[in-house]
């Protein structure tokens, strides 16, 4: 994780653990920072759109903005051109996408309950048929069957 200013200036940079305890951690570094007690002040870029630390920020009222890893991954070149995957690296990358690409990036909104009804069901439908997200679906392989099974009419 890593916070910074308007300025780019870093804050803070830590490693967080999984779980309750990171997020807590994650809290009580950005209320540390805050001016005021607006959390909508607080802009997040996180590398996913699902998962309970995305749910745990938008419910903390942060401005969140889900990364598409390629967009990521470019900004880190634009960043630096020395190719290396460091941890520290990418979340100060992160930070200043959120600081300087905030308008070409993707608002998280608060999901509603059906909201998240249909993404528990879309998940749960991904790992029955064996397929994810950019794959196709293995009804074929759990089926036996490599086509759709076609309509024909019937001679009379």
């Amino acid at each position: 994780m890593c916070l910074q200013d308007a300025a780019g200036r870093v804050l803070a940079a830590r490693r967080l653990t999984e779980g309750v305890a990171g997020i807590a951690r994650l809290h009580e570094l950005v209320a540390g920072h805050m001016d005021g007690d607006d959390p909508a002040q607080v802009v997040l870029a996180i590398e996913t759109d699902r998962g309970p630390w995305l749910r745990a920020l938008v419910a903390a009222g942060y401005r969140v903005l889900a990364v598409n890893p390629k967009q990521a991954a470019r900004h880190r070149e634009v960043v630096a051109v020395s190719g290396k995957k460091d941890d520290t690296f990418d979340a100060a990358a992160l930070a200043d996408m959120a600081r300087t690409r905030r308008h070409q990036l993707r608002a998280v909104a608060a999901g509603s309950d059906e909201a998240e009804a249909v993404k528990v069901a879309a998940g749960h439908i991904r790992s029955w048929c064996g397929s994810g997200p950019g794959t196709r679906c293995g009804c074929a392989r759990r089926w036996g069957s490599t086509s759709r099974p076609r309509w024909r009419p019937t001679r009379s």
